[in-house]
């Protein structure tokens, strides 16, 4: 089993929520997304180190978009979440849910 940090995890579902947007999911909307849904800030050298170690794990693929005008000639890195991505943050939230269980009660006794 792949072992997700909370950050990964951020990324991971930053990506499959941005690849069903117009534009799809490459690294400014992304990071956007994670520092609008979690008020984090994103520092993008922390990004793309997180994109290169998911996928050095096989769990996201990225391909080279065509060039654009609007960034001297340079292409975007667009990403997308594999099968064993989808299964790591299945595997991780499962971990969470069995972890808090019981959690209120345990909780309240520290009142």
């Amino acid at each position: 089993m792949t072992y997700l940090g909370e950050f990964e995890q951020l990324v991971l579902l930053a990506i499959l929520q941005c690849d069903e947007a117009p534009g799809g999911a490459y690294t400014v909307p992304i990071g956007r997304l994670i520092s609008e849904k979690t008020g984090r800030d994103v520092a993008r050298g922390a990004l793309h180190t997180s994109l290169e170690r998911l996928e050095a794990k096989g769990l996201v693929s990225s391909k080279l978009g065509e060039p654009l005008a609007v960034r001297g000639g340079r292409s975007r890195r667009y990403f997308t979440v594999t099968r064993e991505g989808v299964a790591a943050l299945q595997n991780a939230r499962a971990a969470v849910v069995n972890l808090s269980a019981g959690l209120e009660r345990l909780l309240d006794r520290k009142r």
